[in-house]
C-alpha cells in the first residue's frame, strides 16, 4: 500500500499512535478478508463487502494523512 510512501508509512508508524493504529486495523482487515475469501474463515458475500469498505475508508484516512505530513515536510 503506498508504495511511494514507504519512508514515511515507517517513520509515521513508530511517530504518530494514530496512524500506527489505522495502518495496523488496515492490515489485519485485510488479511480477515483474504482469510474469508479462501474459506478459511466463515463469512457472507456481504459480511466480506462491509470489510472491504471498512478497509477502503481505513485506507482513505491514512493518505489524508500522509499528504499532511508530505505537505508539512516541505
Amino acid at each position: 500500500m503506498f508504495p511511494e510512501y514507504r519512508d514515511l508509512i515507517s517513520r509515521l508508524k513508530s511517530s504518530d499512535l494514530h496512524f500506527a493504529r489505522l495502518f495496523e486495523s488496515h492490515n489485519q482487515l485485510d488479511q480477515d478478508i483474504k482469510n474469508m475469501e479462501a474459506h478459511l474463515k466463515p463469512a457472507t458475500r456481504e459480511e466480506i463487502e462491509t470489510l472491504k469498505k471498512k478497509k477502503l475508508m481505513l485506507k482513505d484516512e491514512l493518505y489524508v494523512i500522509l499528504k499532511k505530513a508530505e505537505a508539512a515536510k516541505t
